[in-house]
């Protein structure tokens, strides 16, 4: 147990000088595989970044720093991009590369844009924080679906009426 604990905060303080905080009722960790398994109202805190799941499982390299974050089950989020753009959603899976700082999302994914009304409706969706950029695919039998807010300018179609 004491091992573990140790791995827990190494794997944490590696992660860069800002603190990620992980918090769930279990974890089994790997120090052979670089397999780390947090189950049970997981939560995991970094900066403005939020994600929630039944099940993390986060992989490390040889170096013991995080590759990779997959989330599984109630997975919830509120996602801050450089450019201070926030998103909040929901969907089924997760998948978080830290040294791209992109997020996948999979089934029943649904993000929408805090403060605007874009929202993104699908199957599958990448968000690239960095660049500020997402990409959706729907199924087959049910498309992407995209919503925004478009003002009603009543003065400007007044003028083009004249």
């Amino acid at each position: 147990m004491k091992y573990k604990l140790l791995y827990i905060l190494f794997l944490v303080s590696t992660l860069s000088s800002n603190e990620l905080q992980i918090k769930a009722n279990n974890f089994h960790g790997d120090e052979n595989t670089g397999i780390s398994v947090f189950t049970g109202d997981v939560k995991i805190k970094k900066l403005n970044d939020e994600l929630n799941a039944s099940k993390v499982t986060v992989y490390t390299n040889k170096q013991k720093e995080p590759t990779k974050f997959v989330a599984v089950g109630n997975v919830s989020f509120y996602i801050q991009t450089k450019e201070n753009t926030i998103y909040r959603g929901v969907s089924e899976k997760a998948i978080y590369i830290p040294a791209t700082k992109e997020y996948h999302f999979f089934k029943n994914v649904h993000i929408k844009q805090v403060g605007d009304k874009q929202e993104i409706i699908g199957d599958e969706v990448l968000l690239k924080t960095i660049e500020g950029e997402a990409y959706a695919k729907g199924l087959k039998s049910e498309p992407v679906i995209m919503i925004f807010n478009i003002a009603d300018d009543k003065n400007s179609s007044k003028e083009q009426q004249k």
